[in-house]
């Protein structure tokens, strides 16, 4: 997947407050080495780069505000590109083609050396690797590389050395160079130099922590180009122990499984939502939040998505992180919705103003006010994914065991609640349907798991819970002047989150009623065919916040999966097309799509958004009868019948 561009050089100065152009969000790429991530766009520059992890202060930041810091590899003068991944990798090779030749420049951030298989991303080096190459002719090119620690506002002491240069002071960078550099007195380090065919130059940027004695000691630039193909075959290597999907979608779930990894952070097993912040939902709006933190939400649907797409060995880290993270607890607020990487707690929002915000969509916030929140959801999302890789996990340890006890009780004393719901809305909580559903969940795995559960096992309570929140999703959570299932008990809104009942084998998607509410989404909650969340209207929303929101990516691949389960397979298929049509030429999607422009809107890249790709494309294959499904994934289906006929024996069945 590649496509071509035509670029002419930007005539602003680094540092210059009067550019005002942003690059789209789909013109960037992303690297990745499972502790942080960069974002490269189609003509070279590293825009966004937090070291040493995910949700450490960026010291590339210009995504966001134009001054914040980038590094620039660019012939001079006017010129077309093309990308892609190398295959099997999160390496990128951009290839510049101008009047007088062509160069590649290939990038990525580098794993320890030999590192291959699972163990990618212990012992990161936290470096940057770029290298040119010269294809034909003879070519001219120019670097800016403009360090700009925390999110813009430093500008370093910089120290040209001998093959390259340093920094001091915030974020310690070392720097190599096949080339001179020089720097200007803005801390700006520059350099000209021409390419001819054959020629090879490097490039490499290192951190240190401030801690650390011995100063950043980045690859030497004579040995780059081995570092980075090393680095390609490690992440060859992952692909190839984990390449268990076969069926016509195979290269973009492949992808999408490739992207998933590069989104866990190794050291603890957590996965971020998005390696960004403040890439907003809607452009000019305030809906603009941090995502570089492991949701359970989010986390346990990346992990059922590398169950189909990969069989990954993720599972068993993410377990143990989630159950240290919470000490071990489900109850009494033990268990937060999401946590930082490391299994912090406290994930206080601030605003940088000093950022104008991509496209001058204000605040940049980092870290989330989400963190406190109540959201019901979090405990069958969690069963959810231990009950999917029971096998894997093998016997459970005694904390483990009282861990997911403490889970399905907590699940069995709150439903009654109310809670912000899936979506983090910020405005007044409510009986929200999807968290009564994903109590339902958490009961229904926490029973299909009592016999890993040892004296932890309470199946007779749990099974009368979860029929009670049967029940009680029937009969409150159905709007009779919808004719579907609505965002929560006694309303008439919709919600897309209710497309998940299927998918969870709370009802099969054949049932009258959820045809019926997947087919009033289909036409009441989208845009352009594409799905959104909810309505919002014009002034303050239910959701706490003004303005509205591009269609939700995820949402609409659920469509995608609902309609190819409901035997509506001509038509899933169209949808899928169509969204996969709005990822980049590297195949990358973000949060949102707005349909008017044609323009993805939202952190970038997004797990929500390839994680519903894989669920989607498995549905399409498996209904075509082209996929043959890992390994007890289908248990939810397979246990639809007798949930029928327990609505059946309850005077609620509504299948076909």
């Amino acid at each position: 997947m590649s496509e071509s561009t035509t670029m002419t050089p930007d005539p602003q100065a680094a540092g210059d407050q009067t550019r005002g152009d942003f690059r789209p969000i789909a013109e960037y790429g992303l690297l990745a080495d499972c502790n942080s991530a960069a974002l490269v766009d189609r003509s070279g520059s590293v825009d966004w780069l937090c070291l040493p992890r995910y949700d450490s202060d960026a010291i590339f930041s210009r995504i966001l505000d134009p001054s914040a810091g980038h590094w620039s590899i660019r012939p001079v003068g006017s010129f077309s590109s093309e990308r892609r991944y190398l295959p099997g990798t999160l390496v990128i090779e951009t290839t510049f083609s101008t009047d007088s030749g062509t160069v590649r420049l290939v990038d990525a951030m580098s794993f320890a050396p030999g590192q291959r298989g699972h163990d990618l991303g212990f012992d990161a080096p936290h470096e940057l690797l770029r290298r040119v190459e010269g294809v034909s002719g003879e070519v001219a090119l120019e670097l800016e590389l403009a360090p700009r620690p925390e999110y813009g506002l430093v500008k370093p002491l910089i120290r040209l050395e001998n093959g390259g240069a340093r920094t001091f002071g915030a974020g310690r960078l070392g720097v190599s160079s096949s080339v001179p550099l020089g720097a200007d007195e803005e801390a700006v380090l520059r350099a000209s130099f021409s390419v001819s065919a054959g020629d090879r130059v490097g490039f490499a940027l290192r951190w240190a922590a401030a801690e650390q004695k011995e100063p950043p000691a980045p690859c030497p630039a004579d040995r780059v180009f081995d570092r980075i193909e090393d680095t390609a075959e490690g992440w060859r290597s992952w692909e190839s122990e984990h390449d268990i999907y076969d069926a016509p979608n195979k290269d973009l779930v492949r992808l999408s499984s490739r992207v998933l990894k590069g989104l866990t952070y190794r050291p603890t097993g957590a996965i971020v939502a998005a390696p960004t912040t403040s890439l907003p939902e809607t452009v000019g709006g305030e809906r603009n939040w941090d995502y570089r933190f492991s949701w359970i939400r989010d986390s346990s649907l990346t992990i059922e998505a590398l169950y189909i797409g990969a069989c990954s060995d993720e599972a068993e880290e993410f377990v143990s992180f989630m159950t240290s993270s919470a000490g071990g607890r489900a109850g009494e607020g033990s268990l937060q919705i999401m946590y930082g990487i490391g299994g912090e707690h406290d994930l206080s929002e601030r605003e940088l103003p000093h950022l104008r915000g991509w496209r001058d969509s204000a605040p940049a916030r980092v870290g989330n006010g989400a963190w406190d929140q109540v959201q019901l959801d979090v405990y069958g999302e969690l069963l959810n994914s231990l009950w999917l890789y029971q096998e894997q996990l093998g016997d459970l340890h005694p904390e483990i065991q009282q861990f997911v006890a403490d889970l399905a009780d907590t699940a069995a004393r709150r439903w009654r609640e109310t809670d912000s719901g899936m979506w983090e809305m910020r405005g007044e909580p409510r009986h929200h349907l999807s968290s009564k559903v994903l109590c339902w969940v958490a009961l229904d795995r926490a029973v299909k798991l009592a016999d890993q559960l040892g004296a932890y096992a309470k199946t007779e309570e749990w099974e009368s819970a979860r029929d009670e929140i049967r029940d009680a999703v029937i009969e409150r959570g159905w709007s009779e002047e919808k004719q579907a299932f609505a965002q929560s008990f006694d309303a008439d809104e919709l919600d897309a989150a209710q497309l998940l009942m299927p998918m969870l084998g709370f009802l099969p998607a054949t049932d009258a009623r959820m045809k019926s509410t997947i087919d009033a989404i289909a036409d009441e909650l989208t845009e352009g065919g594409l799905v959104l969340r909810y309505k919002n209207e014009d002034g303050l929303n239910a959701d706490g916040l003004s303005g509205e929101e591009g269609t939700f990516t995820i949402c609409s691949f659920w469509l995608v999966a609902c309609l190819a389960q409901a035997g509506e397979i001509d038509r899933a298929e169209r949808l899928f097309d169509q969204l996969t049509g709005y990822a980049n030429d590297l195949g990358l999607l973000a949060e949102e799509i707005d349909t008017a422009n044609n323009e993805q809107l939202g952190n970038f890249p997004q797990a929500f958004s390839h994680i519903g790709l894989i669920k989607a494309a498995y549905e399409i294959d498996k209904a075509r009868e082209d996929v043959r499904s890992p390994a007890g994934y289908d248990r939810p289906d397979a246990d639809r019948h007798d949930q029928n006929a327990g609505l059946e024996a309850r005077g609620g069945d509504q299948s076909e």
